[in-house]
């Protein structure tokens, strides 16, 4: 029986050792994912940082410490009430995006990392939006984001954090101010809109107005011109009733009887022109002596005949400079 015992013994100090060597072997040798490094202690005091890849440390000497992600993570702020400078109510989130960019001082400057960044952000979130008036937090919301970054990348840059976003999410006033914006917004559109009316009537009219200006402007430019036509026309008649008078004149000093009745019959005519279309006139009534009108008529004829055989027999008048066939020696 010992002599079994014995043999059993011998079997198990190889398998013993067969797993305190893998033991071992599992316990130096560390594979490191990318976007990861980690922290070496040795007793409990740190002493390097692992990169990605396959890395080897002490046995039952050094340990890893912390297990930290290089990567950007996204932090989701708490909704939160906010008393803005002219003391109304808002809620408002946010969302952070950090970044570790030392290992060293994020495993062992802070404790609960993520804890703090989210209450520091809550805290900078009611410093930054409580020194604003409601107007400006709802409409500066860029300046309200690049003052939480500014503030919170700094505080955070002992703890190796880089803070590269901070956005504001929602922005949500109490329903009372909601509806009193509601109301202003519809007042101010309404204003605009009767303010483009009133625009729109003022062109309107002052469109109308110049129209009428052209309009009467052509209308005093049509009234000259038919003026100036109707004094040329009149001036043609005094012209012509000028030549009439001279060549009857002419007549009369010639002895010629037709003359004189060429100026009764037409005076003659014209009156009994009047009298027939006078408006209050229902009968017209014929002189008795309507031959004599006819007489005067002929006159008026055999004066027109003598004045053309006058013009025929009148030989034409030499230049002014004298004949044409003179010469000069």
């Amino acid at each position: 029986m010992d002599f079994e015992l014995g043999n059993n013994a011998a079997l198990l100090v190889p398998i013993v050792l067969v797993v305190l060597g893998v033991i071992l072997i599992f316990s130096a040798v560390k594979v490191v994912p990318q976007g990861y490094q980690y922290t070496v202690e040795q007793f409990g005091r740190y002493t390097r940082t692992l990169s990605p890849g396959l890395a080897f440390i002490v046995p039952f000497v050094d340990r890893i410490g912390h297990k930290l992600n290089m990567m950007e993570n996204v932090l989701d702020i708490p909704t939160q009430e906010v008393i803005t400078k002219d003391n109304a109510m808002v809620s408002c989130d946010a969302v952070v995006f950090t970044q570790i960019v030392d290992p060293v001082p994020a495993a062992y400057e802070v404790n609960d990392l993520i804890r703090a960044i989210s209450n520091l952000s809550m805290t900078n979130i009611r410093t930054v939006v409580g020194s604003m008036d409601l107007d400006q937090v709802l409409s500066n919301r860029d300046d309200i984001n690049a003052r939480l970054l500014a503030v919170i990348d700094a505080a955070t840059q002992p703890w190796g954090i880089k803070v590269t976003r901070i956005e504001i999410k929602d922005l949500t006033p109490p329903g009372d101010i909601t509806e009193a914006m509601a109301r202003q917004m519809k007042a101010e559109r309404l204003k605009r809109a009767q303010i483009l009316e009133a625009e729109g009537d003022r062109a309107s009219a002052i469109l109308k107005a110049e129209g009428q200006k052209q309009s009467q402007i052509l209308e005093a430019e049509g009234r000259r011109e038919a003026a100036f036509r109707d004094a040329e026309a009149r001036e043609r008649a005094a012209e012509a009733e000028a030549k009439a008078t001279e060549v009857v004149s002419e007549a009369i000093a010639k002895g010629d009887v037709n003359a004189i009745n060429y100026f009764l019959g037409l005076k003659y005519v014209e009156a009994f022109a009047k009298l027939a279309s006078s408006p209050q006139q229902r009968t017209v009534i014929v002189p008795a002596d309507f031959a004599g009108l006819v007489g005067a008529i002929e006159g008026v004829k055999a004066l027109t005949d003598n004045v053309k055989r006058a013009a025929q027999d009148t030989p034409p008048r030499p230049p002014a400079g004298g004949s044409p066939f003179t010469t000069r020696g």
